[in-house]
């Protein structure tokens, strides 16, 4: 299977991003994860479910919201949409099941328990 998702980040519902994996770093995970929430919360405004995808240049972000965090992920705007959705929402479900839902609601901005997800999802991402 080829990997589809170049980055990915994951955030709480208020912004605070618990989670990236990013090949070329332009902005910080905190300030990504802002910008998102954010944009999520004026979209939810506008449209009941909030933002779902879009696309900048030749990158197109896909933004799955399950249970009070928001999964993103960029990859390139040639790729299929649904599979790249599909992907996002298997690594939703595999962040659930290895982190308990006590320790999801009690997160404060101790994210360092998040660091050694990327391991579980290397079959999802493109190469560093």
């Amino acid at each position: 299977m080829t990997k589809i998702i170049r980055d990915i980040w994951i955030l709480t519902e208020s912004g605070l991003t618990v989670f990236s994996r990013v090949i070329d770093p332009r902005i910080g995970p905190q300030v990504f994860g802002g910008l998102m929430s954010a944009l999520n919360t004026f979209a939810e405004n506008l449209a009941e479910g909030g933002i779902s995808n879009f696309e900048l240049s030749s990158i197109r972000f896909t933004v799955v919201k399950n249970n009070h965090f928001l999964f993103v992920a960029n990859s390139s705007s040639e790729a299929k949409a649904k599979r790249v959705l599909k992907e996002l929402q298997n690594i939703s479900k595999k962040f659930y099941k290895i982190y308990p839902d006590e320790l999801l609601r009690n997160i404060g901005k101790n994210i360092k328990t998040f660091a050694e997800f990327g391991n579980h999802i290397t079959d999802s991402l493109e190469e560093l």
